[in-house]
């Protein structure tokens, strides 16, 4: 038990790291082959911070393990609408000036709505895996699309400032960080799988549980330290937009691809209780993000909110195992 405690603590470290060495890498080397700032923001920088979460899935579902991978997406997408936003509005009030987060909003409650949709029949097969895979590369072409439409977008504008103040580094040096940051990602997600799986077998705890709750926070660290980071500088827009972008890649990409290798029988009450609280956060960030007529806001009360249903959620899980 020890080994496997060390292997998660040591593979979500490791995990987060890693992922910011790829995140940079990345970014450097698109930025070196001429890609404009909302591009890398909007692709780079929103893969990147959801590596975690697809490799982790990729290997859960690999080894036989797919409820970790499924509840590893929809956790990580209530942990970044919950806890993320919730605690990055009540440090600071997030407004939402971007017109193509503005159209991206709506977008993610469909996708929910799709992804509810598919969990009807209590499983995920190989073609809802690659309906979701589908509708991911669709969504991708057109943010690419509306990206290149809106040059002077507010999130455009905050990007490329965050790029210029990034240190610079060399294309060799981008090119190393790009293939040591992944190699490293792929050694903290097998750790970290071990490590969950290990615990939840030896403790009775069901993967699903593990998935939603330690692998979830631990696989959005990245999000949460990149949104922080933003709300620091100002930067509401990109705040905003890494979790935005970080739930389209998790409830169609990560689930896709974890189905895709391994279809799964999903328990019902994933449908019921982890997909309902996941579409209902959606509407709230929509709801509050959208504006109608007016600059959205995402106020300090809302985000206490946010952080409290988390707070409650969580709790739930854990009493559920306790009991």
């Amino acid at each position: 038990m020890l080994w496997a405690v060390l292997a998660l603590i040591s593979g979500l470290a490791l995990l987060v790291w890693s992922a910011d060495k790829f995140v940079d890498g990345a970014a450097a080397t698109a930025k070196y082959a001429g890609m404009p700032p909302l591009l890398i923001g909007m692709l780079i920088v929103g893969f990147g911070t959801s590596a975690p979460e697809m490799v982790v899935s990729a290997m859960a579902a690999a080894d036989g393990n797919p409820a970790l991978a499924l509840g590893n997406a929809y956790g990580s997408n209530i942990t970044n609408i919950a806890l993320i936003l919730g605690l990055v509005a009540l440090l600071s009030p997030i407004a939402v000036n971007s017109q193509v987060l503005r159209k991206e909003l709506p977008i993610l409650m469909l996708v929910t709505l799709f992804a509810g949709w598919q969990l009807f029949d209590h499983q995920l097969s190989s073609f809802d895996a690659w309906c979701l895979l589908g509708v991911f590369f669709v969504l991708m072409g057109w943010s690419v699309w509306q990206g290149m439409r809106n040059p002077q977008d507010a999130m455009a504008v905050e990007m490329g400032d965050e790029l210029a103040a990034a240190e610079s580094m060399t294309l060799k040096q981008a090119i190393i960080w790009l293939v040591v940051g992944l190699a490293l990602l792929i050694l903290a997600s097998r750790l970290l799988v071990y490590g969950a799986v290990f615990i939840a077998q030896s403790l009775g705890v069901s993967d699903l549980i593990i998935g939603l709750t330690v692998v979830a926070v631990g696989t959005s660290l990245p999000e949460l330290a990149s949104s922080l980071i933003a709300i620091k500088k100002g930067e509401h827009d990109i705040a905003l937009g890494n979790v935005i972008g970080s739930n389209l890649f998790n409830t169609l990409a990560v689930v896709g691809i974890a189905a895709a290798i391994e279809p799964m029988a999903v328990e019902a009450v994933v449908l019921t209780r982890d997909w309902t609280l996941m579409a209902v956060l959606t509407a709230a960030i929509f709801v509050m993000g959208y504006g109608y007529k007016k600059q959205g806001r995402i106020n300090r009360v809302e985000g206490a909110l946010l952080l409290a249903i988390f707070i409650g959620y969580t709790g739930y899980l854990i009493s559920t195992v306790l009991s």
